[in-house]
């Protein structure tokens, strides 16, 4: 999930507030450990609650609903779900490395941004061994970028994966069709089936429409094109696989960071720096038309943009068609006092059953492949976005889905750079002088 994936301020009480629940609880829904079946979780001595966190905006992992059905059939697991912050690098992150480091303080069981799971990779003295109740077991179930990416420096399997973020292109229809532009979903994508031509569609917008923008600002253009560059050259992005940091010389970032600065310098934009009050509220009153959209994407326009808004908003093909951004993983904690139980609750919410209720829930696209493929996915349509066939449209955009490296330091390196953008996108860095500050500012992050 994006999310990133994914606003707000988080107030330290909400952080802490950890406190274990004495309810009732629940268990797997099929997809059982080989090793470790629900039926002997479910025969510990004494009720046992798993806190799980989570990032994100909108509907975030959409856990509501499969958390509420494990804690119906399980009575003696109970999760207890906290989605912590919209933000996940520089508020999620800093802090549930500051809890691990601490020893205290984190879930059971915590998601992470595929952003950084490199960094956490580095760090198996935080997480489990989840081979150790079985679920290697479960290779088989992903494909093999999102599998590896939760192996760890020791190669030992340390989270398991959630969703994939695919790629789209979300737009408002009711500001289309004020511009006089075509508004069906398919006519849109034909618009721009590169990036020129969707500059040259941003332009004829802005021409008829004046008091709204045709994008929201930097930030996911940025990550979309990246996204999309990154497998061209050699599936890195602000590191070669070695470690080393290529921020300068990789032609991917630069193709993205130079994208951006086109469309800013066209006065395109929005100046709204993604997952902030006023994206929210831009998103909600019509401040922007088109946004990058990966699948996560949805359930944070779905959740900002409210009720009144349904059927303002439509899901087309993306510039170049295809394309990943995001995702995140589940792992267990050493903290955890329930391990065992912790790894129920992974094998659970990352099997076929917990990713088809996370993409009902909160369109996260699953990564699991029999979820994949069922009709449930497949065939999804969304009522918010006009019955948009999101199964299909994300579903094609994952296909043939390559590994990106996503080194040590990627999270950091990311919010340093971005904040570069944002500053450019709103003036207070002059052009001239950005991609000098962006380059400064990721080697100043990478330490």
């Amino acid at each position: 999930m994006l999310n990133t994936k994914r606003q707000g301020k988080l107030a330290a009480v909400a952080v802490t507030a950890v406190t274990a629940l004495a309810i009732t609880s629940c268990g797997s829904g099929g997809d059982e450990p080989a090793a470790n079946s629900s039926g002997g979780a479910s025969a510990a001595a004494e009720p046992v609650t798993i806190t799980v966190h989570t990032f994100g905006g909108g509907e975030n992992f959409g856990y509501d609903k499969a958390v509420e059905k494990w804690n119906a059939e399980h009575p003696n697991i109970q999760i207890k779900y906290q989605n912590l912050t919209d933000r996940f690098e520089d508020v999620y992150l800093p802090q549930l490395l500051q809890k691990l480091q601490a020893g205290s303080g984190a879930g059971d069981v915590v998601g992470i941004d595929e952003g950084a799971m490199g960094l956490m990779a580095q760090r198996p003295q935080f997480f489990a061994d989840l081979g150790e109740y079985g679920l290697e077991s479960r290779k088989a179930d992903f494909p093999a970028a999102k599998w590896e990416n939760g192996i760890n420096k020791d190669g030992k399997l340390f989270a398991l994966g959630t969703d994939i973020g695919g790629m789209a292109m979300c737009y408002r229809k009711d500001l289309f069709e004020k511009a006089g532009l075509p508004t069906d979903r398919e006519e849109v994508g034909k618009l721009w089936p590169d990036w020129n031509a969707f500059m040259e569609t941003g332009k004829k917008f802005q021409e008829k429409v004046k008091d709204s923008k045709f994008l929201d600002g930097p930030n996911t253009l940025y990550n979309v094109v990246l996204n999309q560059e990154a497998p061209k050259h050699g599936n890195i992005a602000y590191f070669d696989k070695s470690n080393q940091l290529v921020i300068e010389s990789n032609p991917a970032v630069k193709t993205a960071f130079d994208t951006v600065k086109s469309f800013s310098e066209a006065g395109l934009t929005a100046k709204l720096a993604s997952f902030t009050p006023e994206w929210n509220a831009a998103t909600k009153k019509g401040g922007f038309a088109v946004m990058g959209c990966p699948a996560w994407m949805v359930g944070v326009i779905e959740g900002n943009a409210g009720e009144e808004n349904k059927g303002n908003w439509d899901v087309a093909a993306v510039p170049g068609g295809v394309g990943n951004w995001g995702g995140s993983y589940l792992a267990v904690t050493k903290q955890s006092k329930h391990p065992k139980e912790a790894a129920e609750v992974v094998n659970y919410l990352t099997g076929k059953e917990g990713h088809i209720a996370a993409f009902e829930e909160a369109n996260a696209f699953p990564s699991s492949l029999p979820a994949q493929q069922d009709p449930a996915v497949a065939d999804k349509k969304n009522p918010y976005f006009n019955d948009a066939p999101v199964g299909k449209i994300f579903g094609e955009s994952t296909a043939g889905l390559q590994p990106v490296f996503l080194g040590e330091k990627h999270a950091q390196v990311k919010t340093s750079v971005e904040k570069v953008l944002e500053g450019m996108d709103k003036g207070s860095i002059p052009y001239g002088e950005a991609w000098t500050k962006f380059v400064e500012a990721g080697v100043k992050a990478a330490g």
